[in-house]
């Protein structure tokens, strides 16, 4: 592991607070250039967090904060009843923004090996991780630390590999994940079809309505996330707090815990591992075009200090440089938009410019009429 270069500035930043924000870059840089990420300061020894990771007190879970009491919903996918279904699925959408999905029928020895294939390549040493580090949004495979690195407020005690599938090659995908990702991208690509479906039937739409108004179920975007243990959880997050832009997110996590959702704007849900479980959670264009009768809500993820958490985002929308305009659906009489229409292209490169990524600001507000 070579460590040498950012030691100087990880050491400066371990113990006290930010001098100034050029010493501030100077240690994002440092780190950066590692291409090591959070798993390569773990390795490397460390016993306290350096302030380049920390979040303000307001941010992070009180010692003595008690959590909202709210279920997050579990659906049945193999209901019998259909009209129950979409009822189920569309008052989770209104009230929660996040639901759980069983009996979705991805094989458990698929979702178990997935999630196997992200830790071996986390684990990995670092010079097979290094050839895919990349902040080049157009590169479809990388790997980095904190996608907003330099534009957030704190960096997050997170790596993630990305992948962009389907893939024209499959040997462009790393090693240790080839031999299953193409086929769990496929299956989330069903069960994220059936999803539309529902949700369509809930706006009171034909079942077909999203897939064909959106075109983006030839496409998902895999985000493998890896939570190394923390020596100082009290000081940094997992996730800051945020919303997703996408349509919809499917979540395949372990069974370590630390997802968390926002209820009524101040209460914190923990979303726990259900055996065999996809959670899903409706993403921001989703809130767009359903014109606020879906929630986008935001959430995070908490560190730990005891054992590392992975988890597999896979993130349904249309291509992010796609010209397709994505208007709210207004039905009933006397209703009216909520949001302006707009591109996905001009959607998405409003999320990368924001100067304060990932800081529990909706970028939906700034769509909003």
């Amino acid at each position: 592991m070579i460590l040498r270069g950012v030691d100087l500035h990880i050491d400066l930043l371990a113990n006290q607070s930010m001098a100034s924000d050029h010493e501030r870059l100077l240690a994002l840089t440092a780190f950066d250039d590692t291409k090591a990420g959070v798993k390569g300061l773990v390795d490397a020894g460390v016993t306290a967090v350096p302030s380049i990771f920390h979040h303000p007190p307001e941010c992070l879970p009180a010692a003595d904060a008690e959590l909202h009491h709210l279920t997050i919903p579990v659906i049945d996918l193999a209901s019998d009843s259909r009209v129950a279904l979409v009822a189920q699925v569309k008052a989770a959408a209104q009230a929660v923004g996040f639901f759980q999905v069983v009996n979705h029928d991805v094989p458990d020895d698929l979702l178990a090996e997935m999630l196997a294939s992200v830790r071996r390549f986390h684990e990995s040493p670092v010079e097979t991780k290094r050839a895919y580090y990349s902040r080049d949004h157009r590169r479809r495979v990388q790997f980095n630390s904190n996608f907003y690195l330099f534009q957030s407020p704190a960096a997050s005690w997170r790596d993630t590999m990305f992948l962009q599938m389907p893939l024209p090659a499959s040997e462009e995908i790393p090693e240790a994940c080839r031999a299953v990702a193409p086929e769990y991208a496929r299956q989330v690509q069903r069960v994220g079809r059936a999803l539309f479906e529902l949700l369509s039937e809930a706006l009171g739409l034909d079942p077909s309505y999203l897939e064909e108004e959106t075109m983006c179920l030839d496409r998902v975007n895999i985000g493998g996330h890896y939570y190394p243990a923390c020596p100082e959880p009290h000081l940094t997050l997992g996730t800051s707090r945020h919303s997703d832009a996408s349509l919809l997110t499917v979540l395949l996590q372990d069974t370590v815990g630390g997802l968390q959702v926002l209820v009524d704007d101040d209460k914190w849900v923990d979303v726990p591992a259900v055996p065999g479980a996809l959670v899903v959670n409706v993403g921001d264009y989703l809130q767009l075009m359903s014109n606020n009768r879906f929630k986008s809500v935001e959430h995070r993820v908490v560190a730990n200090s005891v054992d590392s958490r992975v988890s597999v985002a896979c993130f349904i929308a249309p291509n992010p440089s796609s010209a397709r305009v994505l208007a709210p659906i207004v039905t009933g009489d006397g209703a009216v938009a909520r949001y302006r229409s707009t591109t996905v292209d001009d959607m998405f490169r409003y999320y990368r410019n924001r100067t304060k990524a990932l800081n529990g600001t909706s970028a939906l507000q700034h769509f909003t009429i």
